[in-house]
């Protein structure tokens, strides 16, 4: 799949890149002709020959070469998203957990001091943490702390 659609951007860019070139050397050779002329009748042949579809060309490479670099980068975003998808678990002895299932189960409460959120002891949002402490139940009583939205646990009053 990338191949074949590398194949199809590189002569895009290859494309954009000789209108460019082209372009610049045709507005070169009109600059040149037009500034050999004295009367301005005598320019317009070199305006009209050269400079104009010269700078249509640049115009055009630069079109070219926009579309060319976007192509890439879907491309590129394209395997990469393959990549992901096509990504199996590492462990295949894990349990998938089910979408609406919550994070955490554990019924013990933790908190990080100077935190505004209560969590169940298996959160990934506090799992590994020293600093987490148990929750304080004159907090949970006076309404300071909320809810995680993470692992949704259930109030537990003392």
């Amino acid at each position: 799949m990338r191949t074949a659609r590398l194949r199809s951007v590189h002569p895009v860019l290859w494309a954009g890149w000789a209108a460019l070139a082209a372009g610049a050397v045709l507005c070169v050779i009109g600059w040149y002709g037009v500034s050999g002329e004295r009367y301005a009748e005598r320019q317009l042949p070199y305006l009209a020959s050269c400079s104009i579809p010269g700078a249509a060309l640049i115009i055009a490479g630069a079109v070219l070469l926009t579309h060319g670099r976007g192509a890439l980068a879907a491309t590129r975003v394209e395997e990469l998203y393959g990549l992901l998808v096509a990504a199996e678990p590492s462990d295949a002895d894990e349990p998938v957990q089910p979408a609406g299932a919550p994070l955490a189960v554990s019924g013990d409460l933790l908190m990080v001091p100077g935190g505004t959120l209560w969590h169940r002891a298996d959160c990934p949002l506090v799992a590994g943490k020293v600093e987490a402490v148990p929750v304080d139940a004159k907090l949970l009583a006076g309404g300071e702390l909320g809810p995680c939205p993470i692992c949704e646990p259930v109030e537990e009053t003392d």
